[in-house]
């Protein structure tokens, strides 16, 4: 499968918010505390996954299931749940997760707790909400410029409008970054970082798209092996040089060196992205 490469950092929102707190029910009565922290104590650890910032509109709020719903760039709405852990910040003080609810303007920080996506945060925000998202590009259509890209947290597709003087730039490895860019790279495959706003309306603005890697493209690995299945041609290398790991596919037939090779032993591996996996066309030892 592809592994779709982070961004650096990711963005962390918090607003001014004019209104005081109220009740889930919309009333003025001061809302009830959070639970004591010795029972918060036994809820399970936090997801220790990959962390994705949402920005929409909370439509409605389950308190029986715990579970929110935001209606997100693109017009889709997607299920998320939460619970005492979750924070919620309004004027960047946190206030009690008992006080959520409907809200125009929000920024859900997201994580995957088995096959669900849990709230770890949510900022509620006064302004216009802005986001990050990663993965593939399933389509560019020139006409409309709309973009359709593939994220790995949810189930749905992410549409976003491409305005024609949105930057879109090649970046990592140094030959990669060399080679014709653009509008082009948006093709079917391509892996992609966007940085997006909102119009107000709910759809997406790209502001600046990286691309990560296109179909066709050839990349250099070099670091510790450490993953390797010899008779399902499966490798992942932690690369020396951004310390990503990248998942490898190969053929053994192609490749007798590799019954030489065990996990943890360093390597170089020339690999072309064939829009769905690395795919390796060299293999050394080191």
């Amino acid at each position: 499968m592809v592994r779709f490469l982070l961004l650096a950092a990711l963005t962390t929102f918090a607003a001014a918010q004019s209104s005081a707190p109220t009740s889930r029910a919309g009333g003025n009565s001061t809302p009830p505390p959070d639970p004591p922290a010795s029972v918060v104590g036994k809820l399970p650890p936090l997801p220790k996954g990959k962390t994705t910032v949402i920005g929409g509109a909370i439509t409605s709020i389950n308190p029986v299931l715990d579970q929110l719903t935001l209606k997100v760039f693109g017009g889709r709405s997607m299920k998320i749940l939460f619970d005492q852990r979750t924070q919620v910040f309004r004027n960047g003080v946190r206030i009690p997760v008992l006080t959520l609810g409907p809200i125009h303007h929000a920024s859900v920080e997201t994580t995957l707790d088995g096959t669900h996506v849990y709230a770890t945060s949510v900022h509620i925000l006064t302004h216009l909400p802005q986001g990050e998202c990663q993965g593939q590009v399933i389509g560019f259509d020139q006409q409309s410029r709309l973009l359709s890209i593939r994220e790995g947290i949810s189930p749905q597709p992410i549409v976003l409008q491409v305005p024609a003087a949105t930057p879109v730039v090649r970046v990592g490895q140094s030959y990669f970054q060399s080679g014709a860019g653009g509008m082009s790279d948006l093709a079917p495959g391509s892996l992609v970082a966007v940085r997006f706003s909102t119009n107000g309306t709910g759809h997406g603005i790209a502001t600046h798209i990286d691309v990560l890697a296109t179909n066709g493209a050839d990349f250099i690995f070099g670091g510790v092996l450490t993953f390797l299945d010899v008779p399902n041609g499966e490798m992942t290398i932690q690369d020396s040089h951004d310390n990503h790991r990248y998942e490898v596919t190969f053929d053994p037939r192609q490749f007798p060196v590799i019954h030489q090779i065990h996990e943890g032993a360093h390597v170089r591996v020339t690999a072309r992205f064939d829009g769905s996996h690395y795919v390796a066309t060299e293999i050394t030892p080191e």
